[in-house]
């Protein structure tokens, strides 16, 4: 009798009742499924109860077809009742309804709630992004200071390697691409000031443009993509495997150890890739002044030269140490925000990229307020 599950509908009295008997376990899904679909076709036609004291074994899934069939059978309110439940079992069927049931009032008439709810979340979430990134600058100042007080203490050799990663082993990608952005603002330039006559302007547009703005914001967005998302994933990939909370087992301070290196190879980085930057979009531009617009090399530079001031320089190399801090920081702390699982670690590091662009872009807006408020 304990081989195969079975649900008779079986007569008592006036009343009629659903008889499970056998193992209602997972192995039986088929049968069981079939089953308790034929009875809630045939409905119950009147008063009706569940009959499960037959029932050898039990579990979440036999639980859940039970409390399924109980649902399906309630009419006007009133619900089968289910007899014959073994104490055994009784906890397991009440937790899948008691679960089941939380999950009911979902729809609510209140149509406004779900949006404000998640404007709420992402409020807080907002929040505690600020607090997360205000945290990360005290902890890196202290540990500043204390690599001030005992330089010995400074990780050179993993900074080394950090600045390998991120400066010179992306190079050829940041020349490239602002290389080609100088190549496409010269053109366009060109091609529109052509039509006033003041093709030569295009030079003027293009130093002052890149000098300042271009050249920096490009080698940021880059960084942020490029290395920020693996600062994010390697020390992540660290959390999950509980590296970090060796460290602090040990007694080092992961800041010193995995923060401060990142954050001063990213430090130096910047600023010699935006030099380099700003040197190749120059370089792509004057090109294409050149085979585009007919404007000779010596007139590019001698206009260039006239057309910038080393305050145009200064502007961008000031931009780009902050532009590092705030990638190198963001990045560190959505990876030590990472969880243990690797749904986590891809959220996080997507997040990593999301925010640094977007601190990036807020920077460099402050630092236009700023320049213009003091005439550079």
């Amino acid at each position: 009798m304990d081989s195969n599950p079975t649900l008779e509908k079986v007569a008592k009295g006036n009343a009629l009742a659903l008889c499970a008997a056998g193992p209602w376990t997972a192995p039986f899904a088929p049968a069981l499924e079939r089953m308790v679909a034929e009875a809630e076709a045939s409905g119950g036609g009147g008063t009706i109860s569940i009959d499960v004291s037959q029932v050898s074994r039990l579990d979440t899934f036999g639980a859940w077809l039970i409390e399924r069939l109980r649902r399906s059978l309630t009419n006007g309110g009133v619900e089968p009742p289910i007899a014959g439940l073994s104490a055994a079992y009784a906890s397991l069927v009440n937790e899948v309804r008691r679960v089941q049931s939380s999950d009911a009032p979902t729809t609510s008439p209140l149509r406004l709630r779900a949006p404000l709810e998640q404007i709420g979340r992402s409020v807080v979430g907002f929040g505690d992004t600020m607090v997360n990134l205000v945290a990360m600058t005290g902890a890196v100042t202290v540990s500043t200071l204390r690599v001030l007080r005992h330089p010995l203490s400074f990780r050179l050799t993993s900074t080394v390697h950090h600045l390998e990663q991120v400066c010179w082993r992306a190079v050829p990608i940041v020349v490239l691409i602002t290389f080609l952005i100088g190549c496409i603002v010269a053109q366009q330039g060109i091609f529109h000031f052509r039509k006033f006559g003041a093709d030569v302007f295009v030079v003027d547009m293009l130093g002052v443009l890149v000098l300042r703005e271009l050249g920096v914001l490009l080698v940021a967005i880059m960084v942020a993509g490029r290395s920020g998302s693996a600062y994010t994933a390697e020390l992540g990939s660290m959390k999950m495997r509980e590296e970090i909370d060796a460290l602090r087992t040990m007694g080092f301070d992961p800041t010193d150890v995995l923060v401060m290196p990142r954050l001063v190879a990213l430090l130096l980085a910047v600023p010699m890739l935006t030099f380099l930057g700003v040197i190749a979009a120059l370089y792509g531009g004057g090109l294409v002044a050149w085979l585009y617009g007919g404007v000779e090399p010596d007139a590019f530079l001698m206009r260039l030269r006239d057309s910038i001031s080393i305050d145009h320089f200064i502007v961008g190399m000031i931009k780009a140490p902050v532009m590092a801090l705030v990638i190198a920081v963001v990045a560190c702390v959505e990876g030590m925000a990472v969880q243990g699982s690797a749904e986590s670690l891809g959220r996080h590091t997507t997040s990593s990229v999301v925010k640094s662009i977007f601190f990036v872009i807020v920077m460099d807006g402050l630092f236009a307020i700023i320049f213009a408020s003091i005439g550079m």
